[in-house]
């Protein structure tokens, strides 16, 4: 059977845009890419591999998945060396709400906060 799926990018929707893309460029070491005057206004944000969409929520407020959910993660990044991205994370002053750890699913994963609340997760399946 073909691979036909390739990747993934996240949508983030957000209350302040600009605000939202300087956190991702400052503290996490994304680049921004800015399509504010498209048909659909939207930032891109490059880090590595991976890519995170963030769109403009018309002033409503972001809740994050914990919230409307009661559990669960709003986005999950696969990397194969959560220590060293930890330490790089931590040494920003992103919020870490849980350290690198074995899950009982059978990754070993780290979690942040963003700056509009949401948890992402870093991590990779184990064994």
């Amino acid at each position: 059977m073909r691979n036909l799926l390739i990747e993934s990018h996240c949508i983030f929707p957000t209350q302040d845009i600009i605000k939202t893309a300087n956190f991702y460029e400052q503290k996490m070491g994304f680049r921004a890419v800015h399509y504010l005057n498209a048909n659909d206004p939207h930032i891109c944000l490059y880090r590595d591999t991976t890519e995170i969409i963030l769109i403009k929520t018309n002033g409503q407020k972001v809740i994050p998945n914990r919230d409307l959910y009661g559990y669960g993660y709003d986005a999950y990044f696969i990397t194969k060396d959560q220590e060293e991205l930890q330490e790089e994370l931590v040494s920003s002053d992103v919020k870490i709400v849980r350290f690198l750890h074995d899950t009982d699913y059978n990754n070993k994963e780290f979690v942040v906060e963003d700056i509009d609340a949401r948890w992402i997760a870093f991590g990779i399946k184990v064994g």
